[in-house]
């Protein structure tokens, strides 16, 4: 499948998360965030949570751990 590139606004720190973290923890948040979109443009109108839940479950089924996770949201 081609990929093309979308611009999303952030806040100040997490630009700061994102320009530190290596590719392969890109890789997996532009996966978890790609199937995010396709299940939310695929699905009948759900409740946000939901969504997130699931989208959390799957995110850890590729290998994102809460410490992954804990150490972007941080900066670190």
């Amino acid at each position: 499948m081609a990929t093309r590139n979308i611009s999303i606004p952030v806040d100040p720190q997490t630009e700061r998360v994102w320009d530190s973290i290596d590719a392969e923890q890109r890789g997996k948040i532009e996966a978890v965030l790609g199937l995010w979109l396709r299940e939310l443009a695929a699905r009948e109108p759900e409740s946000l949570r939901k969504v997130m839940d699931e989208a959390g479950r799957e995110a850890q089924a590729k290998g994102l751990t809460p410490e992954i996770l804990d150490s972007l949201l941080k900066g670190k």
